[in-house]
């Protein structure tokens, strides 16, 4: 088992990218940085990021 190394992420940059990840619009670079950092498979299909409906 390989050990991880912590990981310092500005939060607006995680967000604008896990949107973006959600939206399908990464580079391919970006995308495998994401799925890395939140452990994800690039089957997931769930959504990262509730959206919350403003009235």
């Amino acid at each position: 088992m390989s050990r991880r190394t912590l990981h310092w992420v500005n939060t607006p940059v995680l967000m604008e990218a896990i949107m973006r990840y959600e939206q399908g619009r990464l580079p391919r670079s970006m995308k495998l940085w994401v799925e890395q950092l939140l452990d994800l498979k690039p089957s997931d299909n769930k959504a990262l990021i509730q959206q919350s409906h403003h009235s």
